[in-house]
C-alpha cells in the first residue's frame, strides 16, 4: 500500500459498540473494561502547543504504542508496568492503576524548558540547582529530577520535591521510591539510546499504584515523551556550534510556528496538508526504525471500531 493511501485509514475518534464512550485524552481513548482493567487505544491524533491538531497522522498511534511496548520491555527488571497485553498495534490492555498526581521529568542535558528558565537567569528549577556557566545542550554533572503537576487543561506547573511532600500529594517514603526508580529508568533509557547511536536528553515518566505497589504507567522513552539527539550530530555541534538534530516531534512544532501558530489566544490552528501528514508519518516511521532497530510495517484495520469492539469483549 502506498503511503498516500494510508491517509484514509487514520484512527481519530474511536467508538466501540457495546461499550460506553471512552475518556478521551489528547491522543488516547481509554475504555474502562472493569474495576481492574483498562483498554488504552493509541489513536492517530497529534497534539502540539497543548492543542489537538485537526488532521490525524497515519499510523502514528501504532508506531508510538509499539515503541512504548518495546521500551517498557527494557525496564521490567526495574519496575512492573501496567501492560497486561497488546492484542493490536493500537491497543494496550492495562491494569487500572491509581495515577500519582505528578509527572516526573528527568533531565540529563540543559535544553527545552530547563534552558528557557536558565537563560532567563534562574539557577534553581523545581528545587534542583543548575551550575553557573552552563551553555545550551551542556550535560548536567548528574541528571536532575524536575517534577510537574498534572493539569487537566493547559500547561503543567513546576513543583519542588518539598512541596510534593508538604502538600501531601505523595508521602515522603513513596516519593523517595519514585525518585530512585526514575533515575534508574533514565539510566536504562540512556543505555538503550546509546546502543542506537542516540542521546537521551530528557524524558517524562508517569507512575501509579496497583494495590499499593508502584507501577510504571502511560508510556516510556517514546519520542512524544522524550527528547533525543543523534550522537553523531551532537558531536558535530560540539565542534561547530550548529544546533544538534533532535529525534522528537519538534519538527511538527517548527511547522506550526512557521505557520504562525504557537497555541496563543486568538491564533488560528492551521490545517495540515496531506503532503505534510505523509511527511510526519515518514518521520515517525524513521523514529521507530532508529529507536527499535526494526523497519516499521503498518497494520491496516479498515473497520477499526468493529475490530476494537470484538477485541475488548475478550477482556471484559
Amino acid at each position: 500500500m502506498s503511503t498516500n493511501n494510508l491517509l484514509q485509514f487514520c484512527i481519530n475518534l474511536t467508538s466501540a459498540e457495546g461499550f460506553p464512550e471512552p475518556k478521551r485524552g489528547k491522543v488516547r481513548d481509554i475504555y474502562e473494561l472493569n474495576d481492574k482493567t483498562l483498554a488504552i487505544v493509541a489513536t492517530d491524533r497529534i497534539s502540539s502547543f497543548d492543542h489537538i491538531l485537526g488532521e490525524a497522522i497515519p499510523c502514528k498511534g501504532q508506531i508510538l504504542n509499539r515503541i512504548a511496548a518495546f521500551s517498557m520491555e527494557k525496564v521490567t527488571d526495574i519496575i512492573d508496568t501496567h501492560i497486561i497485553d497488546i492484542p493490536h498495534p493500537n491497543i494496550t490492555i492495562a491494569h487500572k492503576c491509581e495515577p500519582l498526581p505528578v509527572e516526573v521529568v528527568v533531565r540529563g542535558y540543559l535544553t527545552g524548558h530547563a534552558w528557557r528558565e536558565y537563560s532567563s537567569g534562574l539557577r534553581i528549577l523545581c528545587g534542583e540547582s543548575m551550575p553557573d556557566d552552563m551553555k545550551q545542550f551542556d550535560a548536567f554533572p548528574d541528571p536532575i529530577l524536575t517534577p510537574t503537576t498534572k493539569a487537566n487543561e493547559g500547561h503543567d506547573e513546576d513543583i519542588t520535591h518539598k512541596e510534593i511532600v508538604d502538600r501531601k500529594l505523595i508521602s515522603k517514603k513513596l516519593w523517595d521510591e519514585v525518585t530512585d526508580v526514575a533515575f534508574k529508568l533514565f539510566k536504562r533509557g540512556t543505555e538503550v539510546a546509546a546502543s542506537q547511536g542516540l542521546i537521551l536528553a530528557d524524558t517524562k515518566y508517569e507512575f501509579g499504584l496497583l494495590d499499593g505497589k508502584l507501577m510504571l504507567i502511560d508510556e516510556v522513552h517514546t519520542p512524544d515523551s522524550s527528547r533525543y539527539f543523534y550522537k553523531e550530530s551532537f558531536e558535530t555541534f560540539a565542534n561547530t556550534g550548529e544546533e544538534p538534530e533532535q529525534l522528537s516531534k519538534e519538527f511538527v512544532r517548527e511547522w506550526l510556528k512557521a505557520h504562525n501558530f504557537t497555541g496563543k489566544p486568538g491564533q488560528t490552528l492551521p490545517m495540515l496538508p496531506d503532503s505534510f501528514r505523509i511527511e510526519v508519518f515518514e518521520k515517525y516511521a524513521q523514529l521507530y526504525r532508529v529507536l527499535t532497530g526494526e523497519e516499521f510495517t503498518p497494520v491496516i484495520t479498515p473497520e477499526f471500531d468493529h475490530t476494537l469492539s470484538e477485541i475488548l469483549k475478550k477482556y471484559v
